[in-house]
């Protein structure tokens, strides 16, 4: 019982690493169509 349970939380905490890493790439990814977006703009000034 405890073996699974163990297992189990193992698992979940595996699961959340991925979905912050994966949240991390999506926040970079705005953040450079942010900058890119305000790179276009300074030149146009």
């Amino acid at each position: 019982m405890t073996r699974t349970f163990l297992l189990g939380l193992a698992l979940l905490a595996l699961t959340a690493c991925e979905t912050a890493k994966g949240a991390g790439r999506d926040i970079q990814k705005a953040g450079d169509a942010i900058t890119d977006t305000a790179n276009e703009v300074q030149k146009k000034l």
